[in-house]
């Protein structure tokens, strides 16, 4: 079937059988959003099953974690240290090394977020911030997006921890922190890229 005589699906096309219903151009690679239903609303997130209809005529369920979003920085010192953060995560019963991060409120700039995280975090400010992109960790199910910086020029004063929030700061080389990642010992997401971007820039490479 050529793209001029896609149609919705009749059901008497003859191969429908075989192809689920015939394409519909408007939403190739695309979702129609049919209804939403909230199932939970929490502190943080919030979650909705939600009914689309595919690009074949049928129709799907889709269940969607709706989050603000994030922002992380990769602290980096004049002699090529990183500053860290190792803290609990609950979820996987285990302590992870990570770069400073926090969640955005709404509406909220990444940036001063990031700045906000590491000033809390790390006790720190930058005089230069420079944008690594951004990252969806988990774009089956979750509209979570963070934002990455680094972060040059420290200077130090005080942490500034909530009052549930418990870690410890460490420091590494930059280049030791990425062979961690290529041994598989940080497994965080978001600072295995914003580390890999931040050595990439720094070498220069496009």
């Amino acid at each position: 079937m050529t793209n001029e005589e896609q149609r919705p699906c009749t059901g008497d096309c003859g191969d429908c059988a075989q192809r689920g219903g015939c394409v519909i151009p408007e939403l190739h690679l695309k979702e129609e959003q049919i209804s939403s239903e909230e199932v939970y609303n929490g502190r943080i997130i919030r979650v909705t099953r939600d009914t689309v209809r595919l690009e074949n005529g049928s129709e799907a369920v889709r269940e969607v974690v709706h989050h603000p979003g994030g922002a992380c920085v990769v602290p980096l010192t004049d002699d090529g240290q990183v500053l860290m953060v190792r803290q609990f995560r609950y979820p996987h019963g285990s302590d992870t090394l990570e770069v400073p991060a926090g969640k955005l409120e709404y509406g909220e700039d990444p940036e001063q977020c990031a700045r906000r995280e590491l000033r809390e975090e790390v006790g720190a400010e930058a005089e230069e911030f420079y944008s690594l992109g951004s990252l969806y960790p988990t774009p089956a199910y979750d509209r979570e997006i963070i934002y990455m910086y680094l972060a040059r020029g420290l200077h130090f004063s005080e942490q500034s921890l909530d009052a549930d929030e418990f870690l410890d700061v460490e420091k590494l080389p930059l280049y030791e922190a990425v062979r961690r990642i290529m041994r598989d010992q940080i497994p965080d997401a978001k600072t295995q890229i914003a580390l890999l971007k931040t050595m990439q820039l720094i070498m220069g490479a496009d």
